[in-house]
């Protein structure tokens, strides 16, 4: 059967309120003036990676639990305006939402909303199997009912991605999800030894490739036996919001990663992607286009 879809993503499409805080931790008061004002808008992770793989010109199809709600029509209406595919999965107990709290210098805070979700919440597997049996590929969002999908994407035969986000090392419930991807995404934020953590990922799994972003460190990359520090890409603007840096340069990362690159050029290709990432504004959800990543990534390369 041919392909139709580049990376199907699954989970992590939801809604996030965006609160501009003096700081973080939020200084005890009674209350505080908030500019540039409190805006809610459709764009969690699954959706941020959705966003970057189709801005770079990849097929891309989207499937998780969605409401019959007003945070239901946002999702809705962002996958429409931007021609991607979605299909939505009733979800009785609402669409999934965060408070995103964001100090001065892009750093944030998110509080998720745990009331929209259930221990019972499954993708239908019928529809798993008919969407991966046309993918390339599937990117994973770790929610419950994305780590019962597993199985029928790997029977599938199709290439798997997550991504940990902030995982410690040791809480088995992420474990799920890095010993069953291809590729590993997650932050180097919470680990002390992020490399024996790497290496144990692709001991105990099928990883070919483990990533941890390091924020304006850069990102490091173990592929091959080999680790290797990729250092950060300069922001083309002011950095105002780290919000959807990680999907972004998983996006990227997949685009090259589908191209055929070398894991380590993939690697370039997300450093410059999530450094782009951080010049939006939280308030939009946008990505980087094809052209401007492939140009600032030749640049890179060749030291312009």
């Amino acid at each position: 059967m041919s392909t139709e879809i580049d990376v199907l993503v699954l989970g992590g499409a939801g809604v996030d309120t965006i609160v501009h805080v003096p700081e973080l931790p939020v200084p005890l008061a009674d209350s505080h003036m908030i500019r540039p004002g409190i805006v809610t808008r459709a764009g969690q992770s699954g959706d941020f990676v959705a966003l970057g793989t189709s801005a770079l010109g990849l097929r891309t199809h989207h499937l998780d639990m969605l409401g019959d709600d007003p945070e239901g029509d946002l999702v809705r209406a962002l996958h429409r305006d931007r021609g991607i595919a979605l299909t939505a999965v009733p979800q009785p107990l609402g669409t999934k939402r965060a408070v995103n709290l964001v100090g001065p210098d892009g750093k944030r805070l998110s509080l998720y909303d745990a009331t929209r979700a259930a221990d019972t919440d499954r993708l239908p597997e019928a529809t798993v199997r008919e969407l991966a049996a046309v993918s390339r590929h599937a990117h994973v969002v770790i929610t419950q009912p994305c780590g019962h999908a597993l199985p029928a994407l790997r029977e599938a035969g199709v290439t798997v991605s997550t991504d940990l986000h902030d995982w410690d090392g040791s809480n088995p419930y992420h474990e799920t999800f890095a010993h069953q991807a291809d590729l590993v995404f997650l932050s180097g934020a919470a680990l002390a030894d992020p490399e024996r953590t790497m290496r144990r990922i692709t001991e105990r799994g099928r990883a070919r490739a483990v990533v941890a972003t390091a924020g304006a460190d850069g990102a490091y990359l173990l592929a091959d036996g080999e680790l290797t520090h990729v250092p950060a890409a300069a922001p083309p603007a002011p950095v105002v919001d780290s919000n959807g840096a990680g999907d972004a340069f998983a996006a990227a990362f997949l685009y090259a990663w589908l191209n055929a690159e070398p894991p380590r050029r993939c690697a370039l290709y997300g450093t410059v992607a999530g450094a782009y990432a951080c010049t939006v504004p939280s308030t939009r959800a946008d990505s980087i286009g094809r052209t401007e990543l492939c140009a600032r990534v030749t640049d890179l390369v060749s030291g312009g």
